[in-house]
């Protein structure tokens, strides 16, 4: 076996330094002081600068019975650096088996989850190599998927198992191997091959390539191969007793394929519902561009828990039903109009898979604008008028409790606010732009020249106030780094008007549409009082409902 030594927490490695200031209902606040597990995690230590992630080669034999997995896992990887100890991270009570390198067996040093291989051949800069990581276990049994995260296990109505993995706040090493930090993505893809029983099949991501049948030991094993760059918590197992169904999207690269596999009873169901995976593509494609994956193709795969936006293979689980589980969180009626989950999770598609945050701690870029694409559905399918109606409508679900950005270096997210406030944020920037010609320029643009990458936040505010031609680097302060509300003050006293910014961020100057006296213009109030000239005393005077903000007529008239 593997020689595993535990070691000491001091002195492992040097913190590397980010600019300051998951989705995050998958990990829950936290304020304590950051952990030893938790900055081994979330930085990017020496023991993961030194190489570059090429390819995933993971084979898992899935025991449903037991509860069990085991497999190993190929990585690919070019030396940048002259080290020789690589982290990769695999969370108990899953066991790290041996570890090899051109057929010799490598010593690991062990702490907490996290795992520190020896290589023994010369690593040469430029250069390609390889090593095979085995394990097994039982891994954890997913508490509240995909929120609490590991592997689901049930059985459908007819008895057969029904299975699968969530783990984007846990992390993909909660059920294997893997360098298991967002900034590193597998540039030549990942090969993922899963045995299961005879009665059930695997769906992974990418495209089916073979399946091979063992007599001997009654299994079938599913070979799916990714060809574009995957970020590894969308690496996913969906086991069932499935049927298959698909059909073909005229896309803006030609013609896409759409996949769909669902549980034997409830395939007329899906038949029905799983029309809004063609209507989604139709709305994204003409705001975001072209779908990031059409090599890979397109998959839904209906699963036992409520969905998440695994690369190429978009699981579903919301009941065959509009709304978020029947449920409109808009409160407007537009939320009823479609299938929550096949929106969301597929919008993921652009922003989790194709833009990838770089540190956890961007989760926004994630949620945000994946949130914010529901409202893009409802306008490119029902009007602007009624996608503004959503979008103002999901307010009342934002806390206003704490910023959005996380702690970077440290695995940990900010204010689950990154959904529905995030959303409102673009949705306040879209009225500053004042050019939907040039707001859709600016969203496909992020998809087409950040294509298939892990960006930063500083990255996707530059590109905004570059395209856009605006300073917006005080309203991202605001919605981003700080938890209020900003709120507009003034006062009207017979020819005299007065507005200010309060509860903003020093130097908030976002320019806002108003009416006075019925007639709309702009201004741009500061932290400070300032006059706005007005024609007649006493006028009527209201603000765009579409910017998210607040209010005060401080005299109360």
């Amino acid at each position: 076996m593997t020689i595993i030594k535990n070691i000491a927490m001091a002195g492992l490695f040097a913190t590397t330094i980010s600019s300051p200031v998951l989705a995050a209902d998958l990990l829950a606040a936290n304020d304590k002081p950051i952990s030893h597990q938790e900055k081994l995690r979330g930085s990017i230590t020496p023991e993961r600068s030194w190489w570059d992630l090429k390819h995933y080669n993971l084979a898992v034999d899935v025991k449903p019975e037991q509860r069990y997995i085991s497999g190993k896992n190929i990585m690919t990887y070019t030396v940048l650096s002259k080290k020789d100890r690589l982290q990769i991270e695999l969370q108990s009570p899953m066991q790290l088996g041996k570890v090899t390198q051109n057929g010799q067996e490598l010593v690991v040093d062990k702490d907490g989850y996290t795992y520190f291989i020896h290589t023994k051949a010369k690593q040469e800069v430029g250069k390609e190599y390889q090593i095979t990581i085995e394990f097994s276990g039982k891994p954890q049994v997913a508490k509240r998927p995909p929120w609490d995260g590991g592997i689901t296990w049930k059985k459908d109505e007819n008895g057969k198992h029904f299975i699968a993995t969530s783990n984007q706040g846990n992390g993909a090493s909660i059920w294997w191997p893997n360098k298991d930090h967002p900034y590193d993505e597998p540039d030549k893809g990942a090969d993922v091959a899963v045995e299961v029983p005879y009665g059930l099949m695997d769906i992974s991501n990418g495209r089916l390539v073979g399946i091979d049948d063992n007599k001997q030991r009654k299994t079938k094993t599913f070979h799916w191969q990714v060809t574009n760059t995957i970020n590894n918590y969308a690496i996913s197992l969906n086991i069932g007793d499935y049927v298959h169904f698909s059909e073909q999207y005229q896309g803006e690269k030609g013609l896409l394929d759409m996949d769909y596999y669902v549980l034997r009873d409830n395939l007329d169901k899906a038949k029905k519902q799983f029309k809004d995976a063609k209507r989604t593509m139709q709305a994204l494609e003409h705001w975001f561009g072209p779908y990031p994956f059409y090599e890979d193709s397109y998959k839904l795969i209906e699963v036992p828990y409520l969905g998440m936006e695994h690369q190429s293979a978009v699981t579903y689980g919301n009941g065959y039903q509009n709304g978020y589980l029947g449920r409109d969180r808009s409160r407007t009626g537009w939320g009823l109009k479609f299938d929550f989950i096949i929106v969301h999770e597929s919008g993921h598609e652009w922003f989790a898979n194709n833009l990838t945050n770089k540190d956890v701690a961007d989760m926004w870029i994630h949620e945000s604008f994946t949130t914010y694409s529901e409202n893009l559905f409802v306008e490119y399918h029902f009007g602007k008028d009624a996608g503004h109606e959503y979008m103002r409508g999901q307010r009342a679900n934002i806390a206003n409790d704490r910023p959005i950005i996380g702690t970077y270096n440290a695995d940990r997210n900010g204010s689950s606010d990154m959904y529905d406030k995030g959303a409102s944020m673009l949705h306040t920037i879209r009225q500053v732009v004042d050019n939907d010609k040039l707001w859709r320029d600016i969203l496909r643009g992020l998809g087409k020249d950040f294509y298939h990458q892990v960006v930063t936040t500083q990255q996707v505010e530059q590109y905004m106030i570059d395209k856009s031609g605006k300073d917006l680097s005080s309203i991202f302060d605001q919605y981003l780094r700080d938890y209020r509300l900003p709120t507009l003050e003034y006062f009207i006293k017979d020819k005299k008007m007065m507005v200010r910014w309060s509860n903003a961020v020093k130097n908030f100057a976002m320019p806002i549409k108003v009416s006075i006296d019925g007639k709309e213009r702009w201004i741009t109030p500061t932290t400070r009082w300032s006059g706005v000239k007005i024609e007649k005393a006493n006028p009527s005077f209201s603000v765009d409902k579409n910017f998210y903000i607040s209010t005060l007529n401080i005299l109360g008239n």
